[in-house]
């Protein structure tokens, strides 16, 4: 029985995250909102710039969970620039904890508030979520032939024209890399030996739209790309072979001891312009990919597992940074329950939030 208490303990540890992160939604989309009202006849700059801020109170708040109670250890391999720049961030993806990733890296430049995603179509309607990250810039995309390149153009056009500051984050391969799924990764290195491309093993063949309209449209508006690799520790099984990299539950429950982030900062001017070049450019900084995560899965040296080639840093975040955010959510989201009013307006901003975003997202798609 004290082994049952023990591991039913264990499986709760995502618990209080996940009440929290859940919990505090309808409080920053009523202040996002109301703000969204103030700004409504005044330049988008001036919008832009405290949603911005106040996307970085939020994700601060979730980088408090996901680093400072994990205890998880950040270790970063190659160069990651201290100063904000305005950038494509390139990475594998293996995990719904990669979005937090990005957070990670850009909370170190102090640019969290200016990351943007492109996101799966599907993902709009998820309850609050889906239309605000919309409206903080990100931008949702179908698949294959019914990607949407002119919206697309437009969309980053208009973020332009608005001096947004820009932290894209673009996952190349469209899917979750997952060992246990040999179908998916059978097909992608089919169509990749068709295109005579090389065949990658711990990576999918990444896919070229969003990346190169991305680029094509923001080339001269942009500083950098960054491409990122990143590998979870605690992934090897008991045979040595690759395993599911953790979900964002199984990583709060503190399944994971460390995680490996590799970066290179890519210059815009070393990025070939055409479609067709990028296409092999993008595959060739895949092939990188492949074999820096060979040689952190499969090197036969045990020396060499489980790391990236290279000196690491050991990146610590400050509680300084996510600590007064949490503070602030969770005390607004606490005095607002404390009374039948604001419960009421809780409850409605769920229901009606949720009703409301899933219409706005309908309309505009």
């Amino acid at each position: 029985m004290l082994l049952s208490l023990v591991l039913h303990m264990y499986s709760m540890r995502c618990v209080l995250p996940a009440a929290v992160l859940l919990g505090t939604a309808p409080t920053y989309v009523l202040a996002w909102g109301a703000w969204r009202l103030l700004s409504a006849f005044l330049p988008s700059r001036f919008y832009q710039a405290v949603d911005d801020r106040l996307y970085c109170i939020y994700q601060s708040m979730v980088l408090f969970f996901f680093e400072n109670y994990t205890g998880v250890q950040i270790l970063l391999y190659g160069d990651l620039p201290k100063n904000k720049e305005n950038i494509i961030y390139l990475a594998n993806h293996q995990s719904t904890v990669d979005w937090i990733i990005a957070d990670i890296l850009a909370i170190r430049q102090n640019a969290l508030g200016h990351v943007r995603y492109v996101l799966k179509d599907g993902l709009k309607w998820l309850p609050l979520y889906g239309c605000y990250f919309s409206q903080h810039g990100g931008i949702y995309v179908k698949r294959s032939a019914k990607f949407n390149e002119k919206d697309m153009r437009n969309k980053l056009q208009s973020y332009m024209n608005a001096g947004t500051p820009m932290y894209l984050v673009i996952f190349p391969e469209g899917t979750r890399y997952n060992p246990e799924l040999t179908k998916v990764i059978s097909a992608s290195q089919t169509f990749a030996a068709q295109e005579g491309f090389a065949v990658l093993k711990h990576v999918l063949t990444p896919r070229i739209k969003a990346t190169h309209v991305a680029f094509d449209s923001m080339k001269n508006y942009l500083d950098a790309i960054y491409d990122v690799t990143v590998a979870f520790e605690g992934t090897i099984d008991d045979k040595g072979q690759r395993k599911e990299a953790p979900s964002m539950a199984e990583f709060l429950c503190k399944e994971c001891p460390k995680i490996h982030i590799h970066i290179d900062r890519i210059d815009k001017k070393d990025v070939p312009e055409e479609q067709a070049f990028m296409r092999r450019w993008l595959h060739e900084r895949f092939e990188i990919k492949d074999k820096l995560l060979i040689e952190f899965y499969d090197s036969l040296d045990p020396e060499r597992r489980n790391k990236f080639p290279g000196e690491s840093v050991n990146s610590k975040l400050s509680l300084k940074k996510t600590l007064p955010s949490l503070l602030i959510l969770s005390g607004l989201t606490a005095g607002m329950l404390m009374t039948e009013a604001g419960r009421k307006l809780y409850v409605r901003t769920w229901i009606y939030g949720t009703l409301i975003g899933c219409l706005w997202v309908s309309i505009k798609a």
